[in-house]
Order: C-alpha cells, then structure tokens, then sequence
C-alpha cells in the first residue's frame, strides 16, 4: 500500500532537489547576509528585518503572479501544444514586466509608512537608504520568475537552480566586499547588503535567459518573441490564475511580515531575534517550496493527460516527502534552538553584550514554535501547489485569507503584546494561521481529486 506512493519519490526528488537547492542557496545568502550585518549590530540587523518586510510583500505578489506560468506550460507541454505553451510565456512575461514595475513604484512611495509603524527611530534612518536600492531589485527579480516558472514547467528544473547559485554567489563576495569595505572598496554597511542585491538579480536574470536559449527545447519559446502582439484571451486566462495566487502568497507572506512589525513594537532586540528565527525557518520552508513546484508540474501533466486516479496518487506522494522532512527539520530545531541563533551575533562584543544574549534568549524560545509548525507550513504550501497544478486558485484563495487573517493574525495581536506572551504569542498566532490553512487546504484537495475522479469514470462508462 505504501510502496504506491513511495516508488514515486525518486522521480519527485528528482524534479523537486534543483528548485530546493536553488532556493536553499537564496535563503542561505539571506543567512550570510544577517551574520554578516549582524557583526554590525543589532539596530542593523532589525533594520534589514524592516526594509524587508515591504520588499516581502511586494516579492509575494510578484512571485505567487508568476507561479500561474507553471500550470499552463506544463499542461501545454504534456499535450504537445508548443503555440499554447509559447503564447502563455510571452503573455505571462509582458504581465510580470509590467508588474514589476509598479511593485517597484508602491515600495518606494510605502516607504514613509516607515515612519506611522511605531518602530525604533535609529532602525528606520537606517532601513531607508536600504530598501531605496533593494526596491529596484524588483524588477529583474520578477521577470526572472517568469523565465523560472516558465523553464519548471518545462521540467527544466536545473536552470533556475544554477542562475540562482551564480546570483547568489555574487551577492555573497560583493556583500563581503561592500558590506565591511575589504579590498580597497568603500566600507558602506547595510548598504552594502543592497548592491550586492541589486547586482546578483540582474546576473541572475542575465545567466537565466542564456541558459534557456543554449537549451534546443526551450530555445524557441524564448527567441523570437513579439512581446507586445498580445491576445486578450490569454492574458484573461494567466490573470485569472495569477491574481489569485499572488494573493494566496501575499495573504501568508502579510503575516509574517506583520509579525516582523508586531515584534517592532516590542523594541530592536526582538525584532532581530524574530529576524533570525525567521530566516531559519525560511531555509527549511524552502524544501517545501521545492515540492510544490514538484507538485504542480506534476499534477498539471496528469491534469493534461486526464490521468486523475494517477494524478490524486502522485500528489499524496509528494505530500508524504514532505511530511518526511518536515519532521526531521522540526527535531533539528528542537535540539539545537539554542545554538542556531548564536550564528547571527558576536557574543565577544563586549558593548552589545546584554543585547546580543537578550536576541539569543528570544530566537531560541522562537525557533520551538518553529519547530511545531514545520508539518503544516510544509503541508499547506505542498498541497496549494498541486491546486496551482488543477488551476483551482479562487476557493484555496478564500482559505489562505480566513487560516492567516480570521484566524492566525487576531492571535498574533491579541497574544504577541508585552504584558502577554511577547514574541512566543506572535509566532503562536502564526502557528495558527498555517495549521488552519494545512487543514483547510487538504479538505479541499481532497474533495477536488474524488469528483474527478468520479466524472472522469462516468465519462468512460
């Protein structure tokens, strides 16, 4: 019985370790960039936290747009439908160039909310001269979900993988460079951070759309584009996928950036620590991510192919690995909770000592909540995925709002003041909103895969 589902994971591993490893190595540069600004203080550290937070939500709109790519190509490539395929890249592509443009615009002129957000005065002048820089980065950064999106539904995971490491490589050395001004190079702080940024998403962008065109199966789609020739059914099919999945991605992201500014509130040492807790658990969400890339690629050439039994199989499959790994990243932040976010902090800084031990105390207490919900952050972004792939996004959509804003966020509120329970009341809220949105999310899976199943075997009858 197990077997049916276990046979499968070799080939999801396959298809899912390039967008984990390419993810991983984004995430991992968001870690060298905390330990590097770290060393700073923690005034910078939560300064990077709060900058990021508006660059999060503009990142989620822009990201959760492009994933309606994916479906459509591989549901077009299942079919050997390459003029399908083509049309919803270019058109899917011209959308994420416009939007990243205005993504851009709205961050520069939110950033005076700054300001209204009750956060520490030395943590705002330094956050804005950063997110000025990390703003333009939007631009090349969305475009190239769209190459990405595009190149997963291909089955070309390996692409978006190794453009990833290049970027991410380039941003580690100039942010070693920029950051501390090593090698005769201008010493500029977070700043610093920003450049290398800037710098590594157009190289990412650059590396992406070479490795496509060297590639024969993709080549044609990617050459010879008339990008503003345009077809209004296309572009009302790809926005009435992406609205909703932006909104999906900007519904969870929303949270975890309020609680990013919930813990400014309580003063910069917990915002730094809700910083390192986040960044962790960001790394072991992005093996997730890898997943359900995997299972909506999969999921949509079975919907292509009409295979629904082997569709619903497949997806459980994936949910199962999931699971799996989930587990094991709970257990490593339950052992080593404490250990983890001395990573982030010099604790030989004599000056900044209470503070650092005090960030330390914090994420420790935070990295246990983390530990709880890995199951159903994993569970919940792995089975959205699978209904990208069925191109169902308006009533999962409905969930993600009630799970993160009905649910986890009065939580997060009501709990995560000072006279309550701090910081550990926020990530309860958070814990919260995931679990409601696994359970939620599941059910309607569930329900989906049956009556397909069952219309497609009257169909044959």
């Amino acid at each position: 019985m197990l077997h049916q589902y276990t046979k499968e994971f070799k080939y999801n591993w396959r298809l899912a370790s390039p967008v984990m490893l390419g993810m991983l190595g984004h995430t991992f540069v968001g870690f060298i960039d905390n330990v590097m600004v770290g060393q700073l203080g923690t005034a910078e550290l939560a300064a990077v936290s709060l900058g990021n937070s508006f660059i999060f939500i503009a990142m989620s709109i822009g990201i959760g747009f492009s994933t309606a790519i994916t479906p459509l190509i591989a549901e077009a490539d299942s079919e050997g439908n390459f003029a399908k395929g083509k049309s919803s890249f270019k058109h899917g592509l011209f959308l994420c160039t416009v939007l990243s443009l205005l993504l851009f615009l709205l961050v520069l002129l939110a950033k005076p909310l700054m300001y209204l957000m009750k956060q520490p005065e030395e943590v705002v002048a330094l956050a804005i001269p950063y997110l000025d820089l990390v703003a333009v980065s939007l631009i090349p950064l969305i475009v190239f979900q769209a190459f990405k999106q595009f190149s997963d539904g291909l089955s070309l995971t390996k692409y978006p993988m190794y453009a990833t490491l290049l970027g991410n490589l380039v941003n580690v050395i100039l942010n070693y460079l920029l950051i501390f001004g090593k090698f005769g190079m201008p010493e500029m702080g977070i700043v610093g951070a920003a450049v290398g940024t800037l710098v590594s998403r157009f190289v990412m962008l650059g590396y992406m759309w070479w490795l496509l065109v060297a590639k024969e199966k993709s080549k044609a789609y990617v050459t010879n584009i008339k990008f503003f020739v345009l077809e209004q059914p296309m572009i009302k099919k790809l926005l009435g996928l992406a609205l909703p999945s932006a909104m999906q991605m900007f519904f969870e992201v929303a949270i975890f950036t309020a609680a990013i500014w919930l813990s400014g509130t309580l003063g910069k040492n917990p915002q730094a620590a809700n910083q390192i807790a986040l960044n962790l658990a960001s790394m072991t969400f992005m093996v997730a991510i890898g997943l359900s890339v995997t299972a909506m690629i999969r999921v949509g050439n079975q919907k292509g192919l009409k295979q629904f039994v082997n569709l619903r199989r497949i997806a459980l499959s994936i949910f199962l690995m999931g699971f799996c790994f989930a587990v094991i990243f709970a257990l490593c932040f339950l052992i080593w909770n404490n250990f983890f976010p001395t990573l982030y902090v010099d604790l030989n800084d004599a000056e900044n000592f209470a503070d650092n031990t005090e960030v330390i105390e914090i994420a420790a207490t935070l990295l246990i909540a983390a530990a709880i919900f890995q199951i159903s952050d994993s569970l919940q972004v792995i089975v959205l995925g699978a209904l990208r792939g069925l191109q169902d996004v308006t009533i999962p959509t409905i969930i993600t709002f009630i799970a993160y804003w009905l649910i986890g966020f009065p939580v997060s509120l009501i709990l995560g003041t000072e006279e309550r329970l701090g910081s550990l009341g926020i990530w309860l809220g958070l814990l919260a909103g995931l679990t409601s949105a696994a359970i939620l999310l599941m059910i309607r899976f569930n329900y989906l895969t049956k009556k397909l199943i069952v219309i497609a075997a009257k169909e044959i009858k």
